[in-house]
């Protein structure tokens, strides 16, 4: 019993590309539909309502592509909008729930982090669900306003000072705070990896949603007998909502992976 219908994915932009690579790596013979949002980037500073409204786009445009499940690659969606994937004929997939429950499972101190955007932040759904798991956490919650357009800007070297002065900036109170677990809660921010371990040091595990989403989709897949079973090369398409030029270039250093110009469409989300 196979499934050989691509997995669908999205984003506000270019951070779902950390769930899409963690994918590559953990699901290599099936087939990703990725669409990232870039001409409406970022979600997290919009209204819930409005998010919910193009969570409900993008979800809609996957499901366009006949994929056989959606990956909500986006922490901002996963924390506010998930009720938006109660109706999808598909399994959904958010990355919060599996974020925290890998945080409760690598903290020693109890003293558990989250940064993600304010949407996400707000929400505090993170929170939720490492007490739900572990009553007796520490959770603490940061908004870090400026990571997502400083990836989107292709600004995340660990050795631009910019970047770095940015992330001291917004992790001094989680330094202050002692957490030995940092929740990376938005799919942005793994791409800044190596300047917040530069900032916080190795003292700190970092938690990739990325790494924990796509191992829970590998054991669904296999649960279901939904696993795409081939003898071919996988198959990947890339959507954005804004000119692919710049996602081109992008997307190939973020995915390790030279990404084919021709295989990036742009599409009109607001007609869908």
């Amino acid at each position: 019993m196979s499934d050989n219908r691509a997995i669908g994915v999205f984003d506000s932009g270019l951070g779902g590309l950390t769930v899409v690579r963690e994918l590559f790596n953990t699901v290599p013979n099936e087939d990703i539909i990725y669409f990232g949002d870039t001409g409406r980037v970022p979600y997290g500073t919009r209204s819930v309502e409005t998010i919910k409204k193009y969570a409900s786009q993008d979800e809609r445009f996957l499901l366009n592509q006949n994929v056989k499940l959606i990956i909500a690659a986006c922490g901002t969606v996963s924390s506010v909008a998930a009720d938006t994937a109660y109706e999808l004929p598909v399994p959904f997939f958010e990355v919060v729930s599996h974020a925290a429950k890998a945080a409760v499972k690598a903290t020693k101190n109890g003293k558990i982090a989250v940064i993600g955007t304010n949407a996400t932040v707000k929400s505090r759904q993170h929170e939720k669900v490492i007490l739900s798991l572990m009553p007796d956490a520490k959770v603490f919650n940061q908004s870090c306003t400026l990571f997502v357009p400083l990836v989107e800007e292709g600004w995340y070297s660990a050795d631009d000072i910019v970047v770095l002065e940015t992330v001291s900036r917004y992790l001094k109170p989680v330094f202050e705070f002692g957490a030995d677990t940092l929740i990376l809660g938005c799919t942005h921010y793994p791409i800044l990896s190596e300047a917040i371990e530069k900032v916080l040091g190795d003292s700190v595990t970092l938690i990739n949603a990325g790494v924990a989403t796509a191992e829970a989709v590998k054991q669904y897949l296999n649960e279901q007998g939904m696993e795409n079973i081939r003898n071919k090369e996988s198959e990947h398409s890339f959507y954005v909502s804004d000119k692919p030029d710049s996602f081109v270039k992008q997307a190939s250093i973020l995915l390790g992976r030279e990404v084919d110009g021709n295989k990036v469409q742009k599409v009109d989300i607001n007609n869908l």
